[in-house]
């Protein structure tokens, strides 16, 4: 599942991060590594950004950006 199709509140780890390499370079020294869990915040009232808590910090982030980030709830 993609990053943006996460529900207000909910957590998930992140799997993969698919994209050209400075997109990915981008992501990654952003904090948004692989087995990384985050949690989705808010969206913004027209539903771009989002805003994400992640390693103690809140980040935020393009939908388009957050669809190149695959994750995977907890079971």
């Amino acid at each position: 599942m993609k990053l943006s199709g996460l529900k207000c509140g909910e957590t998930a780890k992140i799997v993969y991060i698919y994209g050209g390499n400075r997109l990915r370079r981008r992501l990654l020294d952003m904090g948004l590594t692989p087995e990384t869990e985050v949690t989705l915040v808010k969206f913004a009232p027209l539903g771009d950004p989002i805003e994400l808590s992640l390693r103690g910090y809140s980040l935020s982030l393009r939908k388009e950006d957050a669809d190149s980030i695959e994750v995977e709830k907890p079971l």
